[in-house]
């Protein structure tokens, strides 16, 4: 049977162009490789003509030798060089004359500008196009809207977001997926789906245990006991002693598209051996290859590779990378609760208490190590379901960043749904969020990567009260070269000061909080000179109460330098950055103006 695109219609498409042109011009344009100039009311880009564009006019269907390319839109400019964009007010001019959005137009069109490569120009044109795919999806298929948002279930927000990372234009790739994929295992499908398990020999595979877990235990609580027997009769009806092998979850898409195939000599020796079905079912998070149990929310995540292209990188997992990934999270899990002030903001980790990998291919006994490595393993993260307390509740907090299909957004419906004025409860978000990070990272050196996904916000009368901080194994580090346990010092990675500062700055300030500020500023809920004056009262509260810390982090410097995202991914769209050395892969663009630099925000108008 021929899967269906629906979807794909004029009008989504039309829609769905118009948003991503407005966010390309206005993130290329923050990232500093364009520059708008004043046309009366307007703004105006100009793109280079037909001569300019690397091919000439025959690559340039719409355009020509000599045509003149332009995009005007209105914008309203704030803090961090953030652009936003009218997007109605947007149009495409050929030679004076008005013609379609196109994404992947404006990125031909913008080519040398963008510094993108002839080599990897068609996969980031891909990128685009699925970005795309995925809009339409969901404009065919609108969530609740944002005040209906605000009751909803956890899974529910989840599932309603309709913006992937903020910062990133190509950022729903899922290169990999077909249509039916798509409507199967993408968040936004919210569909249900169980997980395939297969057992992998002992000898050839390693699994690493949380402090206080066993195997046994991990499985008793990971699936029921008929299950378990069940998958014990398969090896014992192939003549295989259960007894010599480990217990691995694998994504329904991977063992369809890899393992069956890419580990095909692996199964036929029964190195690897096909067990069955999950009995739970599970629901595709944010992050596509994390899933909920929806059966017993109770239980942990199940995070699996998943050999799918998305936004720089393609989404496996690392079996030598994980072996010490419980070690790290309990070590990062015994700082946090050890620590008064964190437990003060409520803040807590979210635990990858184990994890499993399968070395046994021929990928593994290869001179160079390649992405065919990363393609066997899972890991199991704790459910925040069984930490809450009786009145709280949960959401993503990349909802903060999320509009609904007519334009309004969740974060200023839960302020309206709190009751609290809009900065008391803006203030007590950065209590929740900010002031933690800002101590972590001054108080221990420790950096998080805290974007919206990577958090989850504990809400209580629609007002936060503390997060939960995930990912922990792959995206923690520790910034000075502290004592630590062997296994932890693959999170070991000094740098001075400035770009310590950065793990605030990049993150948090550029990453989350200028596109928080804008919606907030746009929605006429809370200035944005009102949410930076907020931000910088939390920041010196935090020094007022810790006197003795002597970091020479400096976060209210008068400028920062300016790391950019997309420079990463159009530099190489296939690997943006080395895991094992992130910090020699940034690209930056000069300065940005910190928006509570002191002499902006002097300390005597904090907290007025």
């Amino acid at each position: 049977m021929i899967a269906s695109a629906a979807h794909l219609t004029p009008d989504t498409l039309e829609r769905a162009q118009r948003h991503l042109v407005a966010k390309a011009l206005a993130e290329f344009t923050h990232e500093r490789m364009l520059s708008p100039v004043p046309a009366g009311d307007l703004w105006l880009v100009a793109v280079p003509d037909g001569d300019d564009v690397p091919g000439g006019a025959d690559d340039v269907p719409d355009g020509g030798v000599g045509a003149r390319v332009e995009y005007t839109f209105s914008a309203e400019r704030t803090e961090l060089e953030h652009w936003i964009i009218d997007e109605p007010s947007l149009e495409r001019r050929i030679d004076g004359a008005p013609a379609p959005l196109d994404a992947q137009q404006l990125i031909i069109e913008l080519q040398p500008q963008l510094g993108l490569s002839d080599a990897l120009l068609p996969v980031y044109l891909e990128e685009v196009a699925s970005t795309l795919a995925a809009a339409a999806f969901k404009l065919a298929h609108p969530a609740a809207g944002a005040e209906a948002l605000v009751g909803a279930d956890f899974q529910e927000i989840e599932a309603a977001m309709t913006e992937g990372h903020p910062g990133f234009v190509a950022n729903n790739g899922r290169i990999g997926f077909g249509v039916s994929d798509y409507a199967a295992f993408a968040p936004e499908a919210a569909r249900p789906f169980r997980l395939v398990w297969v057992a992998a020999r002992r000898s050839q595979s390693h699994l690493a245990l949380g402090a206080g877990l066993d195997e046994a235990s991990l499985l008793r609580t990971e699936l029921d006991p008929e299950e378990q027997a069940r998958f014990g009769e398969r090896l014992e009806a192939l003549d295989e002693d259960p007894a010599d092998f480990h217990l691995l979850p694998v994504h329904p898409w991977q063992w369809e598209n890899r393992v069956a195939i890419t580990f095909a000599p692996d199964l036929a020796r029964r190195d690897l051996v096909l067990t069955g079905e999950s009995v739970s079912e599970y629901r595709a998070q944010q992050s596509v290859r994390t899933m909920f149990n929806v059966s017993h929310p109770e239980r942990h995540y199940v995070k699996t590779a998943l050999a799918v292209q998305n936004m720089g990188f393609l989404r496996g997992l690392s079996p030598a990378y994980m072996r010490v990934t419980p070690a790290i999270n309990d070590w990062v899990a015994e700082l946090v609760a050890g620590d008064a002030t964190l437990r003060d903001a409520g803040f807590r980790v979210l635990r990858e208490r184990a994890s499993i990998g399968y070395t046994g291919d021929a990928y593994h006994r290869t001179t160079q190590p390649s992405a065919h490595r990363k393609m066997l393993a899972a890991l199991w993260r704790e459910s925040p379901l069984p930490l809450l307390g009786s009145d709280e509740r949960l959401a993503t907090m990349a909802s903060l960043l999320h509009r609904d299909d007519s334009g309004a957004s969740y974060a200023t419906a839960l302020i309206r749904a709190s009751g609290i004025d809009a900065g008391d409860w803006v203030r007590a978000y950065l209590r929740a969020y900010l002031r933690p990070l800002v101590h972590c990272l001054l108080a221990h050196d420790l950096a998080f990567m805290p974007h919206g996904e990577n958090l989850i916000l504990i809400l209580d009368g629609h007002v936060p009260t503390g997060v939960f901080m995930k990912d922990i194994g792959e995206e923690v580090a520790l910034l000075a070269d502290r004592a630590v346990p062997e296994e932890v010092r693959r999170i070991v990675s000094p740098v001075d000061d400035q770009e310590k500062a950065l793990a605030i700055f990049t993150d948090v300030f550029d990453g989350l909080l200028r596109h928080l500020a804008g919606i907030l500023h746009t929605d006429r809920t809370l200035s944005e000179a009102d949410f930076w004056r907020l931000v910088a009262e939390t920041i010196d509260d935090h020094r007022a109460q810790h006197p003795s810390l002597d970091s020479l982090v400096d976060l209210r410097a008068d400028t920062f330098a300016h790391s950019c995202l997309n420079r990463l991914q159009l530099r190489n769209t296939l690997q943006m950055v080395d895991l094992t050395d992130q910090s020699a892969s940034l690209m930056y663009a000069g300065r940005l103006d910190n928006p509570v630099a002191r002499t902006r925000i002097p300390a005597a108008l904090v907290g007025v």
